[in-house]
């Protein structure tokens, strides 16, 4: 049930557990794909590849924002569609081919426009953390 003042678009990121007392989540947007590209980056790699380093970088397994393999697919085609990734099938284990995905230069330049923003939300982030240890005491 919604509290008639409760006027937020999106997802939430703070509910009442009971009067006085709240869950908040932390998060950035989207912090999938840039997560994807700088994993690319690094090395090519095939989605369960993917999938098995994404909690290094997103949260842990329990992370509520955990990704499916699914959702990683279509991501990654959606990346490669625009570009920013390219996929080529690659032998695996006998009888098990793998689409392995490798990071473009367009890609490379969205992540580095990725780590820019970053830092200026790490920016904006430090300067609310710092004022609010500061006036903590008060």
């Amino acid at each position: 049930m919604r509290h008639p003042h409760d006027h937020h678009r999106g997802p939430r990121v703070r509910s009442a557990r009971r009067p006085g007392h709240w869950d908040v989540r932390a998060r950035v947007e989207r912090f999938v794909e840039p997560a994807l590209l700088l994993l690319l980056r690094e090395r090519p790699m095939h989605g369960i590849e993917l999938l098995d380093h994404l909690p290094e970088l997103v949260g842990s397994g329990g992370h509520p924002g955990r990704i499916d393999l699914g959702t990683l697919y279509r991501l990654l085609r959606a990346l490669e569609a625009e570009g920013l990734v390219v996929s080529e099938w690659s032998a695996g284990p006998p009888g098990a081919a793998r689409r392995t995905y490798r990071l473009t230069p367009e890609g490379r330049r969205l992540l580095d426009r990725w780590a820019d923003a970053l830092r200026r939300a790490q920016e904006d982030i430090a300067a609310f953390l710092r004022r609010y240890e500061r006036d903590e005491g008060r």
